[in-house]
């Protein structure tokens, strides 16, 4: 049994301000109790294209230190929610994962961009972003953890995958709108956290009035049976659960779902 940690924050165009922020949660989440902490998706910056590239970093940039040095300082396990990555000249929608030494461990880069128009809005994440093209799956002396990013979820062979790959715990770092967060938010991560029989962890920003971008918050954690064990509104907080690996054993020993599957035919 270990503490999870989600941080729900809002971000500002200022960067100094938002890296305060996330620490004063961290310090918080760990003060908690939270041996594994999440950030949101772009915790650093608005989210928007305008900002990606503006506020982009190579890896030993100021965000990634920052990070590497806080889960070493506190002795935690931080998936390092999402921030602009700057590599090779293209700029990718990046999760940093840490062990406890503050060592990189995963490094999860959003693989599905988020290109919709919905009832008149319209966001191109590939104007400025490049996906990335890899499952990411990180070992912690508690269990497997996968990551994945926002519109990530919707593509369930990921998730299954990250399952069949040992993950009980999946954390999303994701900025839903208050266009599809009503609709779909809760839904999908109860699905994901039902299908793969995995506890399911979305981590939001919170809402900011005046805000570049709404997001819709509500982060949440669904166990393996769907049911949520925590849940937040659109407000600044921490999320916390405890999360069981072994009662993922059980659900799977009772259901089993993988064990059922028919690759030979899909």
């Amino acid at each position: 049994m270990f503490r999870l940690g989600l941080c729900q924050i809002g971000g500002s165009p200022d960067k100094d301000a938002n890296i305060a922020k996330a620490e004063q949660y961290i310090r918080e989440a760990a003060a908690g109790g939270a041996q594994v902490i999440s950030l949101p998706e772009m915790w650093n910056c608005p989210y928007s294209n305008d900002y990606f590239r503006l506020f982009a970093e190579a890896p030993d940039g100021r965000c990634v230190t920052f990070m590497s040095g806080i889960a070493r300082e506190l002795g935690i396990y931080l998936i390092g929610g999402t921030i602009a990555e700057l590599a090779d000249g293209k700029v990718y929608n990046t999760c940093f994962c840490f062990d406890r030494n503050g060592e990189i461990i995963g490094r999860h880069r959003k693989v599905h961009l988020f290109d919709i128009d919905v009832d008149g809005y319209r966001f191109m994440e590939s104007d400025t972003l490049t996906a990335g093209d890899s499952v990411t799956v990180i070992d912690t002396e508690f269990c497997r953890i996968g990551v994945a990013i926002c519109y990530d979820v919707r593509f369930p062979e990921l998730s299954r995958k990250m399952a069949l790959e040992g993950a009980k715990l999946i954390v999303l770092p994701a900025a839903f709108n208050t266009t599809t967060g009503p609709v779909h938010w809760d839904k999908l991560m109860q699905v994901r956290a039902m299908d793969n029989q995995v506890y399911f962890a979305a981590n939001a920003p919170a809402q900011v009035e005046d805000g570049i971008f709404k997001a819709y918050g509500n982060s949440c954690i669904a166990d393996p049976w769907s049911q949520f064990i925590a849940h937040a509104d659109e407000k600044e907080c921490v999320v916390y659960g405890d999360i069981d690996p072994d009662y993922v054993d059980k659900i799977r020993n009772q259901l089993p779902l993988l064990k059922h599957r028919r690759p030979e035919i899909y």
